[in-house]
């Protein structure tokens, strides 16, 4: 774990222990719709508690910009959280001050509490070291499980980290050492799949990765655009046209590092974005100046296949194709379906992270069968793009 420590070095029994998780969670008409990162901290909770621990969780909600909006209250998951843990979870209103001590004071060992949501205070996003220490003098121990949120350094993920003894917690260990055999020091050859609608929104990214991998895939309208780069036609086709010289600089940084790229050899092609809508298969040269590309081809996707059975490691962020609507899902499915495959025989190891790359492994049922699919987001692109998590950083002793 690169000189941080995890549970496993403390010693939690009779300790108040501040666990920073993740529950900035999906709330529709007053009901966490999503829960999959309560569970995610579950283990570390469980830990904490058996050990004779207090857990005090510790976490963000929404964007209210540092004041008190009622309707941004983490009281909201409290229905949630006590489902997951199976026992009682007192709530206080106010993550620092009189409200949190009492609450906090009150614990006995084995207890869980929720604190308010740190944004209602302006510390907490200016990584306030006042405000860290009003966190910090609640606790004995401070445990970052949110991984989610390393990208920020704020009081609740960098600052406080500094206060007091620090360690990873279970969730936040695990992503660690997946993103670390990913990217770290890996098995080669190492493919990374990168997807997605635009090129400049993920320039960083591809450019650490052709000096990082072996193989390098590019899919969606991401692969449009290097299509058009290339002198090709892609129609009406989601493109950046404007970003050609950024293309031919990746490519040639690429070639430099030894990376081979791969585009789609074939494309899959329609009049119009619609379920069910009448496609064709073309070569990667021959889009009609009327169709879009939506999605890759069969021999793109017989490609990867291969491709993917000659790598040991595998990293992917973004969608083949308009995943979202059949039948421009084929070639998301496809790879990933082959991606599970070598993963379950032990050939591969799979890491996977992104918004859209969960919900395209969730669609094509085999998220459980990938070695890590990582619900960072954000964070999870930071670490893709080589660049320093604050929250991850504080914990290296």
């Amino acid at each position: 774990m690169m000189g941080r420590k995890t549970l496993d070095d403390m010693d939690l029994a009779g300790k108040t222990v501040l666990v920073r998780v993740d529950l900035n969670l999906p709330v529709r008409e007053g009901v966490v719709t999503d829960a999959s990162r309560i569970a995610r901290s579950l283990p570390t909770l469980r830990d904490i508690i058996a050990a004779g621990g207090r857990a005090v969780l510790v976490s963000h909600f929404a964007r209210p910009k540092g004041v008190r909006v009622p309707q941004m209250s983490l009281r909201v998951v409290l229905p949630a959280l006590e489902s997951a843990l199976g026992q009682p979870v007192r709530f206080a209103e106010d993550c620092i001050g009189a409200p949190a001590r009492q609450v906090v004071g009150a614990l006995e060992n084995g207890e869980v509490a929720l604190l308010e949501n740190t944004r209602f205070h302006p510390g907490e996003e200016a990584n306030d070291a006042e405000f860290a220490a009003a966190l910090a003098e609640l606790g004995d121990i401070y445990v970052n499980d949110a991984f989610s949120a390393a990208h920020r350094a704020h009081a609740s993920t960098e600052a406080i980290a500094h206060l007091l003894p620090a360690c990873a917690g279970r969730a936040m260990e695990a992503e660690l050492r997946a993103l670390e055999a990913a990217l770290g020091d890996p098995e080669r050859p190492v493919v990374a799949v990168v997807g997605g609608a635009k090129i400049s929104s993920k320039i960083d990214l591809l450019l650490n990765l052709v000096r990082r991998v072996d193989h390098l895939v590019i899919g969606g309208g991401m692969a449009n655009s290097f299509l058009a780069a290339q002198g090709y036609e892609v129609g009406r086709s989601l493109a950046e046209h404007d970003i050609a010289d950024t293309v031919r600089d990746i490519r040639a940084r690429a070639e430099k590092a030894g990376c081979t790229l791969h585009l789609p050899v074939d494309l899959v092609v329609a009049t119009e974005f619609a379920g069910g809508a009448a496609h064709e298969t073309v070569a990667a040269d021959a889009c009609p100046a009327d169709r879009m590309i939506l999605d890759a081809g069969p021999d793109t996707i017989a490609a990867l296949s291969d491709l993917f059975a000659q790598c040991r490691t595998l990293i992917w962020n973004g969608p083949l194709g308009a995943f979202e609507v059949p039948p421009f899902d084929a070639a998301t499915v496809a790879a990933a379906r082959r991606v599970a495959e070598l993963t379950r025989a032990g050939k591969l190891l799979s890491v996977a992270g992104g918004g859209d790359t969960v919900a395209a492994l969730n669609h094509a049922g085999v998220t459980e069968d990938f070695g890590y699919v990582s619900g960072a987001g954000g964070a999870f692109l930071e670490w893709m793009e080589g660049r320093t998590l604050p929250g991850v950083a504080a914990l290296e002793g």
